[in-house]
């Protein structure tokens, strides 16, 4: 699934839970963490540019590196050490991690019914043990499009009751800003 809808996943899974601005950042930072492996598509797009030999890092690492227990563990440390509410951080931080791997096992199928992504949960140690669902949807599905317009309901309907939105963790005067006018659009109606 696309970063965006991991980022509402775990805000609407675990902004609840959280009591406090840095600790929601945090959280919702690590669920979109595993992508990180995706980071080869960088130097695969620097070489093409650059004339040097074509390179296949993107495909060779992403779903490798960052989509497994390892990877889970270390961003789940991490989070904790940086958090407020260490042992509430971690705890959302591993469920968000692994809400990550579910969204992408489900849907991020490329555009051959056979162009299954798989997770490398025990990589990279272990490359042999890959999770694949062949039931898996493409990237860009209607069913990926349908879980990100419902999990924007929710983040917007949660923001109009509880006051806040994920705006505030880059500005806290442009959220309050924009709870305003929800709360005004929704009285309208």
């Amino acid at each position: 699934m696309s970063p965006v809808t991991h980022f509402l996943a775990g805000w609407a899974g675990f902004e609840g839970w959280l009591h406090n601005r840095r600790d929601r950042a945090i959280v919702c930072l690590t669920g979109l963490a595993p992508d990180i492996d995706g980071i080869g598509i960088a130097a695969d797009l620097f070489s093409r540019l650059n004339g040097g030999p074509e390179t296949n890092y993107y495909q060779a690492w992403h779903r490798l590196y960052g989509h497994g227990i390892t990877a889970a563990l270390v961003f789940t440390l991490c989070a904790a050490l940086l958090g407020r509410e260490r042992a509430r951080v971690a705890i959302a931080a591993f469920l968000n991690i692994h809400l990550h791997l579910l969204c992408d096992l489900l849907g991020s199928r490329g555009g051959d019914p056979d162009d299954l992504w798989g997770i490398h949960y025990l990589g990279p140690w272990n490359t042999g043990a890959e999770i694949v669902w062949r039931g898996q949807w493409e990237l860009v599905s209607w069913q990926n499009m349908l879980i990100s317009i419902a999990l924007m309901g929710i983040v917007l309907a949660r923001a109009c009751r509880k006051g806040y939105s994920p705006l505030g963790l880059v500005s806290p005067r442009a959220d309050r800003v924009f709870i305003g006018v929800l709360r005004k659009w929704r009285s309208a109606w």
